[in-house]
């Protein structure tokens, strides 16, 4: 789900599902350019471009292509996640399609018509969390698809970690599946690009498990990038995903390789971090400078970009599923640009870097930077349709099974979203299947990846909703899990929506049918959850009576900065919740009597 408020932030929390298988470019639309000052030597920028500084005197133009958290999109997304916003001159916005690989790769390969020399970087995430077409598969597609594309290095994001440490070796090395084996005729040869992983150690040999920086060379140019993702990443991953390693802080990694580049020679650097922030506005063209460097952004990678050494001469980052173009100054007071370009492959962000070769250095005051949509109006790859038709031939037995039908497009965005209440009130479901005295479920929203859209994808019917279109809401190898609380201990697990780890950065849980409450934003920390209002069925929960709540299995494991859902007793553990919802789809809805979206007014917010 795209995050697109610190509300929705963090909420990468999951382990990916592992079922077995079986049987030409939008114009610029923001320009980060940097203050006009005169690069080193006699001339200022615009006077070497005019003699020549694209490559024939001293000045050296690097296109560096860049986009993160594609989470295995190979295909156009659907519903809300597959469009972008854009203000037009007037004031106004308008929405554009945008996104998948068939375009995505066209428009990378019509930037790079020209450029002699030109880079394409990732800020990670570009698998977990994935579509059924790539999730089925480990996201041996959406590899494949990455290679095709040109790709040449990428930081591991929190997803890369979803099945551990050994699938991302796999995934960087190559070889079949340990236990699905091998899906197509070759065996799977893996990335020909470096996942970069600086700050994720073995706990054992205390080294990264990974390359920490990778230096792309030509004609005497040499660009070094540094790749972390975020020190939280065992906070939102399950812990069987982390075992074994250690995540160090961002900047004093990315510092220390930043001095081990420069030893070599390696003046000129970019660090990918999959960390990010929230600009304050949802539009990609927002004008992030406008009224002061940096002013239009908040979230982690202000203070991250303010420490982070001037050594680092760009910062390429992701997470937050936001899209924008900054410039922040670094320790030394200098502006530096942070680049995201959203998520699922919906932009991408075209950077030049101004590299002396008197130097080695990137003349900073000549970086300028711009989101650029993935339009669906330029010709698919041809490569590209044909790597989706191979796997979705493979997916087709499984993805095209019917599992309900709606009469509606039932959305995930919001506080409380209509998909949310369906899916909490399938696990409750569930959960009363398992024991009857089960009382009420909690989803996580960071587990709900897409909307279900009514209008038919795939020839199936509109209002049909398949096995794939659940897989892409629910990807994860979650099971619904029973447990035994207090009443003290409900209320405490709502306070802690707004309060301790998710106090900035609230994480509102979607709540199953029978379950209602005030959330009063306009007080501050734990007290934001009305607790008089709380309610289960009409009457208010009773804090020392015991309570049979319904988790996933990574809440139920204190995920999320939910510790109180870690302390439930009494387990009793389900199928997974992709099974639950496809129960509970079955079982309530039908072609002539479709469920209708659910109204989400179970939450009362106050603003």
């Amino acid at each position: 789900m795209p995050a697109t408020s610190p509300a929705s932030a963090h909420q990468e929390r999951r382990r990916r599902r592992t079922n077995r298988f079986v049987a030409l470019t939008a114009g610029v639309v923001t320009v980060g350019a940097l203050a006009a000052a005169a690069l080193p030597g006699s001339a200022s920028a615009g006077e070497e471009h005019r003699k020549g500084g694209h490559g024939h005197g001293r000045y050296q133009d690097v296109q560096l292509l860049s986009f993160n958290d594609l989470h295995g999109n190979l295909e156009p997304p659907a519903g809300s996640s597959g469009r972008v916003t854009e203000t037009q001159p007037d004031g106004t916005t308008k929405t554009i399609d945008a996104g998948g690989v068939e375009y995505l790769a066209t428009h990378l390969r019509q930037a790079r018509k020209g450029e002699k020399y030109s880079i394409t970087a990732a800020g990670g995430d570009m698998v977990g969390a994935s579509p059924l077409i790539s999730g089925l598969f480990h996201d041996e597609p959406t590899i494949e698809a990455l290679n095709k594309l040109d790709l040449d290095v990428t930081s591991v994001g929190n997803h890369e970690f979803d099945e551990g440490a050994k699938e991302l070796a796999r995934l960087q090395n190559g070889g079949c599946h340990p236990k699905d084996g091998c899906y197509a005729d070759k065996k799977f040869k893996g990335a020909d690009f470096p996942y970069l992983a600086a700050n994720v150690l073995d706990e054992k040999t205390k080294k990264p498990i990974l390359k920490p920086y990778w230096v792309w060379k030509k004609n005497g140019v040499k660009v070094g990038f540094i790749g972390v993702t975020l020190e939280g990443t065992p906070d939102i991953v399950s812990a069987e995903g982390v075992k074994g390693l250690s995540f160090k802080d961002e900047v004093e990694t990315i510092n220390k390789y930043a001095k081990v580049l420069q030893k070599q020679g390696v003046k000129s650097i970019v660090a990918l971090l999959h960390e990010g922030g929230f600009p304050a506005s949802t539009s990609y063209n927002y004008d992030c400078d406008s009224p002061g460097a940096g002013d239009g952004i908040s979230g982690p990678i202000v203070d991250i970009a303010k420490n982070v050494t001037p050594q680092v001469d760009a910062l390429v980052t992701g997470h937050t599923h936001n899209a924008y173009v900054c410039s922040i100054a670094d320790p030394a007071g200098k502006p530096r640009m942070v680049t995201s370009a959203a998520s699922f492959g919906r932009l991408y962000t075209d950077t030049t870097l101004t590299y002396d070769r008197r130097t080695g250095d990137i003349a900073r005051t000549a970086v300028k930077s711009a989101n650029r949509v993935v339009t669906r109006d330029v010709p698919k790859a041809p490569d590209m349709t044909e790597l989706i038709s191979k796997w979705n031939t493979l997916a087709a037995p499984i993805g095209n099974k019917p599992i309900g039908y709606i009469s509606g497009d039932i959305g995930n965005t919001g506080s409380e979203s209509p998909l949310g209440d369906l899916i909490a009130d399938a696990q409750l479901a569930h959960g009363k299947q398992l024991d009857p005295e089960t009382d009420l479920a909690l989803m996580n929203p960071g587990g709900i990846r897409a909307p279900l859209t009514y209008a038919a994808k795939a020839g199936e019917g509109d209002g049909v909703v398949t096995y794939a279109e659940g897989f892409t809401v629910q990807p994860f190898a979650n099971t619904v899990n029973l447990q035994d609380f207090t009443g003290a201990q409900v209320i405490q697990v709502l306070k802690e929506q707004v309060s301790g780890p998710n106090a900035a950065a609230p994480k509102v849980l979607q709540v199953s049918s029978g379950l209602t409450y005030t959330l009063d934003l306009t007080k501050s920390g734990a007290d934001r959850v009305v607790t008089d209002s709380i309610r289960l069925n009409g009457a208010a929960i009773d804090p020392g009576a015991t309570y049979r709540v319904a988790t996933n299995s990574f809440l139920a494991g204190g995920g999320d900065g939910f510790p109180t859902l870690g302390q439930g007793t009494n387990d009793v553990v389900g199928s997974d919740d992709l099974t639950a919802l496809e129960q509970y789809l079955t079982a309530n809805s039908s072609a002539s009597n479709p469920i209708a979206p659910p109204k989400a007014d179970r939450i009362t917010i106050v603003k």
